[in-house]
């Protein structure tokens, strides 16, 4: 097998170029051929398909690990959502086998957002499309992040894969820097620290490289979700400045003194910045142009 670009002590500006490639070519070309008759739901899906499988292909050509099986590369850009491909391909990593618990909770969050997606939609009042598509989108982050990408983290370690679970019960931070830093997606924080934090602190600062990777991440999220809807535009980018700047109101010296890192307050104080603001990310235009009719197609209402 070919020898990674990482392995080598210098890229070349062509190897650079081949990583980052798929990831600047893919979404335009969906966005610049994706066919006028297109359902924005399918849209949507595909627009952010190609933006993940651009970031997977730049992980997997910088990793450092030489020799794996073929299944574990397809496993890794096909399968596995999650960022850190030297984990994922480090043979010296032998994580636990989840136990049968793990097992059990995993397939039990997965029931619950097929619950939420395919039963609880259905008694919502049809007169209010928004509330109905917050259901679904609950729904779907229960099905996908906390049950089946769960379910494949538990297949992959009894596999000897170093794949840890995307979500580490978020809803227990009691501060936003742990919240986005260990229990949300790490996957997304993975690829924001290795590509945008670490190479821009020395530029522009560790308070700097912060703020960026939470604005490029805004105008990631901006681009699958308001591009598809076709409206809202700015909404999910001002929701992640907010992040950022919450994040600095908590490290600060006043959000010190008012506990907003730790306790009963940095619990409240991460949630509200957290929920308050969520409309801005999830706006209507989302909601009900995008996940309203993909609840429809699925025959979830």
């Amino acid at each position: 097998m070919r020898l990674p670009e990482s392995a080598s002590p210098e890229l070349s500006l062509g190897q650079r170029l081949r990583g980052w490639l798929p990831l600047l070519i893919m979404p335009i070309a969906v966005v610049g051929l994706a066919p006028a008759g297109w359902p924005r739901w399918a849209f949507m899906w595909i627009l952010a398909a190609s933006i993940l499988f651009g970031f997977k292909w730049l992980t997997w050509r910088r990793r450092a690990s030489q020799c794996a099986p073929l299944w574990r590369h397809l496993a890794y850009l096909i399968a596995w959502p999650g960022m850190d491909a030297e984990a994922f391909f480090d043979p010296n990593l032998h994580p636990p086998k989840p136990n049968t618990r793990e097992w059990l909770l995993a397939s039990g969050k997965l029931a619950l957002g097929l619950v939420l997606f395919f039963g609880l939609a259905r008694r919502a009042p049809p007169r209010h499309p928004y509330l109905l598509g917050w259901i679904g989108m609950i729904g779907i982050v229960m099905v996908l992040h906390f049950g089946a990408f769960h379910l494949l983290s538990c297949a992959l370690r009894t596999a000897s894969v170093e794949a840890r679970p995307l979500m580490d019960h978020p809803t227990a931070s009691v501060r936003l820097g742990d919240f986005w830093g260990r229990r949300w997606n790490t996957a997304f924080r993975d690829l924001t620290h290795r590509f945008l934090f670490r190479p821009l602190t020395p530029l522009i600062g560790a308070r700097g490289a912060l703020f960026a990777g939470f604005l490029i991440s805004g105008l990631i999220h901006d681009a699958v979700i308001s591009i598809p809807a076709a409206g809202g535009y700015g909404g999910p980018t001002l929701f992640f400045v907010l992040q950022a700047l919450g994040l600095f109101a908590e490290r600060s010296r006043t959000g010190r003194r008012l506990g907003l890192g730790s306790g009963v307050r940095g619990w409240l104080f991460t949630m509200a910045v957290l929920i308050l603001p969520a409309p801005m990310f999830f706006h209507r235009p989302f909601v009900t142009r995008i996940i309203v009719p993909f609840m429809r197609a699925a025959g979830a209402i």
